[in-house]
């Protein structure tokens, strides 16, 4: 490394602690101060007479520890800043996590009682969860009547997150509100994954076939796949709007209201091991999926990635702080 590479690599990976420097210093500046008060009498008695007054070698000046004392502290100082100027490479690994997201696109996420309906919250909490996915690898999988995978595991969340805008009820070929076809569909896309971190993430306001999904969300746990909701909607619920934009009636002509039904979807994430949440909790949810366990197990190593640290130096001014210490320990100091 030339000069010139060195000044621009050059600094301090603990720079807090060079604020000591000052007050050591001072403190340092003070005590040669108070030394020097308390020991020369010269400013006091006569020369001729402190010479007859003062013992045999006691006129020998000692020397004085002031300059190793600065010195010393100084360089532990600086050994405690870290300077560093090179930086060692390392291998990235990927740790072992899979996530798939399912998206509710039945007819009911159409409604409007989370403006400006429930499917594109949806669609931003989802985003928002993506940027959670750090290393691991993501699939999203859609559902109403019929099931489907939209995006494979992968790592490029932008990709997934290119997709989102589209999706809304109106483009499923299928009304309906299957879930248990779209857990299905995640299982099969966490089947070909050797990760010890398996999740799925529901974001749905209900489902209309509980027995299957039940039975599916325990077989999933079983296999070691943990299964959170997420609640999109209101338990007060909103008008039902058909495919033609009016509203749909029930038996008794009245309008058909689509409620958040909280108690079912508990129900469905206790069953599969995971935790349930509404959007206003969504931030406790992203902070789990963030900081969840992950084994290192079957970390699997990340391709054209490195890793770069920077090397801390103070290390190699230890010698000079114990050479100085050790000097300071020497009989005639003070």
């Amino acid at each position: 490394m030339n000069f010139n590479a060195f000044i621009h690599a050059f600094h301090f990976l603990r720079p807090g602690w060079l604020l000591a420097l000052p007050l050591l210093w001072g403190l340092l500046w003070w005590l040669a101060r108070r030394r020097k008060s308390e020991g020369d009498w010269s400013d006091v008695i006569d020369s001729e007479l402190l010479s007859a007054l003062t013992l045999d070698g006691a006129s020998v000046k000692g020397m004085r520890p002031w300059a190793v004392l600065g010195l010393l502290w100084t360089a532990a100082v600086l050994a405690l800043a870290g300077p560093s100027w090179e930086r060692d490479l390392t291998q990235a690994f990927r740790a072992p996590a899979d996530w798939v997201f399912v998206l509710d696109l039945s007819p009911s996420m159409a409604a409007t009682d989370m403006p400006p309906n429930r499917a594109t919250r949806a669609r931003y909490a989802l985003d928002d969860m993506l940027g959670a996915a750090k290393d691991a690898r993501v699939g999203l999988v859609a559902f109403s009547g019929e099931a489907y995978a939209v995006t494979p595991l992968t790592q490029d969340v932008d990709t997934v997150r290119a997709l989102l805008p589209p999706l809304a009820p109106d483009i499923m070929p299928a009304a309906g509100d299957h879930l248990a076809p779209a857990l299905n569909e995640a299982e099969k896309l966490l089947q070909g994954s050797a990760a010890h971190d398996q999740r799925i993430v529901v974001l749905t306001d209900g489902f209309d076939d509980p027995a299957a999904v039940l039975s599916a969300a325990s077989r999933l746990k079983a296999e070691g796949i943990t299964l959170s909701v997420v609640g999109i909607g209101t338990a007060g619920g909103a008008p039902l709007q058909g495919s033609n934009g009016s509203f749909v009636k029930n038996a008794q002509g009245q309008s058909q209201l689509a409620r958040l039904d909280t108690e079912k979807l508990k129900q469905l994430a206790s069953t599969g091991g995971g935790g349930y949440v509404e959007i206003a909790q969504l931030g406790s949810l992203i902070n789990y999926l963030k900081t969840a366990p992950r084994s290192a197990a079957g970390a699997t190593m990340a391709e054209g990635v490195e890793v770069a640290h920077w090397q801390d130096a103070g290390v190699w001014l230890l010698p000079l702080v114990l050479v100085l210490a050790a000097l300071l320990a020497r009989r005639g100091w003070l």
